[in-house]
């Protein structure tokens, strides 16, 4: 029986792909968590439809990505927290602080894709990587300063 993958089943294909299956399997298993439907004409087109608003989505978010990477690469930014003496800071710098200084400047940055080298913890320039999308990633430098 030929069933089209609404989603990926691992160890046998990936979404959107026709694919020659059992029809035990497909009625007991992929037609029933909905991870796939009968091959028909209205099935592949739709489909189609959404496999191209997905490429389509996709072109936004790596253009969104590259028009921040453009702004921030190169740029210093400034961070004030209370510091010792010595220039080691009470607490460190974490990649929460990070996208809020970000987001200060217009842009929006989850801090899960802020990463850290080592923690930040003393006063100084410091090297950040931002991966904004899975093709790309800036560098820019955070000037940590004491408080007064």
């Amino acid at each position: 029986m030929k069933v089209l993958l609404l989603e990926s089943v691992k160890g046998l294909a990936r979404a959107g792909d026709v694919i020659e299956v059992k029809p035990g399997y497909a009625r007991n298993y992929l037609f029933r968590r909905n991870l796939a439907v009968e091959v028909t004409k209205d099935n592949l087109n739709v489909v189609a439809m959404k496999k191209e608003a997905r490429a389509k989505d996709e072109e936004e978010r790596l253009a969104q990505a590259r028009e921040i990477a453009e702004a921030v690469q190169g740029r210093q930014f400034v961070y004030e927290t209370k510091a010792g003496t010595a220039g080691r800071l009470y607490g460190t710098v974490t990649n929460q602080n990070i996208a809020d200084i970000l987001a200060e400047n217009g842009y929006e940055i989850d801090k899960r894709d802020v990463t850290l080298s080592e923690p930040i913890k003393t006063v100084g320039s410091h090297e950040i990587t931002v991966r904004l999308h899975s093709d790309v990633s800036v560098t820019f430098t955070l000037d940590v300063k004491a408080a007064p």
